[in-house]
C-alpha cells in the first residue's frame, strides 16, 4: 500500500556568501539572475553574509539585507544595493534606507533595525560559519558540500553550479 502523501524531497540549496559592498559580488549578479531564471523554486538560493572589515558599510548592509528578507524582498534589495555599490561607499547607511524606500519596503523599520541591531546575531553567525568552512572572500558558493570561490574569478562557476544542481535534481 503506497503512502497517500509522498514527502517531496527538499530542493538543493546553494549558499551564496556575499558582501554588499563588494564589486566582485556585483559581478556575480548576472549568474545569480540566470540561476534563478533557470531553476526557479527547484533550487534554493540562500543569502549568507560575509562582511569584510575593509568595507566599513558592509556589516550594516548585511543587517539591512536581513530586514529586506524579513519584509519579503531580500534578493531585490541585494541587487539594488550591489548595482550601486559606489553609492553605498559614499553615502553609507542612509543609502540602504533609500533603497528600501525605492522598493516600497518599510523604510522606517529599516532605520530602526539598523539602530536596534536585531539582525546582528544572524550576520555574526553567518560570518563565523563562513570562516569555519574556509570562506575567505566573496562571492563564495557552497552547493552539496562543494565550495566554489568566486572572489578570484567567476569563470566557469555558474556552469559548475548547474552541473551539481542538475545532478542533485536528477537524483531526487
Amino acid at each position: 500500500m503506497s503512502d497517500p502523501s509522498p514527502v517531496r524531497p527538499a530542493v538543493p540549496v546553494l549558499d551564496v556568501w556575499c558582501e554588499l559592498q563588494c564589486p566582485d559580488c556585483r559581478g556575480a549578479l548576472d549568474d545569480l539572475r540566470a540561476l534563478r531564471a533557470r531553476y526557479g523554486d527547484r533550487l534554493e538560493l540562500r543569502l549568507r553574509h560575509f562582511p569584510l572589515e575593509k568595507h566599513k558599510h558592509s556589516f550594516a548592509a548585511a543587517q539591512a539585507a536581513e530586514e529586506a528578507l524579513e519584509q519579503g524582498r531580500g534578493w531585490e534589495f541585494v541587487e539594488g544595493v550591489l548595482g550601486r555599490v559606489e553609492e553605498l561607499d559614499r553615502a553609507g547607511e542612509p543609502f540602504l534606507v533609500e533603497v528600501a524606500r525605492e522598493l516600497g519596503l518599510d523604510a522606517e523599520e529599516f532605520d530602526t533595525a539598523l539602530i536596534d541591531g536585531r539582525h546582528i546575531l544572524i550576520v555574526d553567525a553567518d560570518q563565523a560559519e563562513g570562516k569555519a568552512i574556509g570562506v575567505s572572500g566573496t562571492p563564495t558558493y557552497v552547493i552539496d558540500g562543494e565550495r566554489l570561490d568566486g572572489g578570484k574569478s567567476q569563470d566557469g562557476l555558474r556552469e559548475r553550479i548547474e552541473q551539481i544542481a542538475d545532478r542533485l535534481l536528477a537524483g531526487q
